[in-house]
């Protein structure tokens, strides 16, 4: 297997209302999150890393991605270290928005995720288990002035 590299994305996906959508892992029920996912070694770039994660976890493609320019360096949780190399202890992650012109319907990866929800940002602030979800989200109210 190969390791997972340090270096990741995290995209907030939202209306113009600034409905967020979440999605639960299925490894970890009540986590709920928007997309995430590790750059892999053949993405020509941060972008191609989140319209790829975009794809995969939610099956949306369109929208308009934006990068924020924002980056998070954190510890990776000790639950998931084993699947990076054995000196890695912290990943860069990359926050980007995905703005859809409507509410719709994700399709998930069972494998991955259990399930879905829209919620206004204010409420998918608090239901996010990442720190750095929780800031991205309040980051995205913050873009729209509110």
């Amino acid at each position: 297997m190969a390791f997972k590299l340090p270096e990741s994305v995290l995209v907030v996906v939202h209306t113009a209302a600034l409905d967020v959508l979440l999605i639960e892992r299925a490894a970890n029920p009540g986590f709920w999150q928007s997309v995430t996912g590790s750059r892999e070694p053949d993405d020509p770039d941060l972008e191609a890393t989140a319209r790829r994660e975009l794809l995969e976890e939610t099956g949306l493609s369109a929208g308009t991605l934006t990068d924020w320019r924002l980056t998070n360096r954190y510890e990776i949780w000790p639950q998931w270290r084993a699947r990076y190399a054995p000196d890695v202890t912290h990943n860069t992650e990359h926050v980007y928005g995905f703005l859809v012109p409507e509410v719709t319907v994700a399709t998930l990866d069972p494998a991955e995720h259990a399930a879905q929800l829209w919620l206004p940002w204010q409420q998918a602030m608090e239901k996010v288990f990442s720190p750095t979800n929780r800031d991205a989200v309040r980051q995205l109210a913050q873009r729209a002035g509110r």
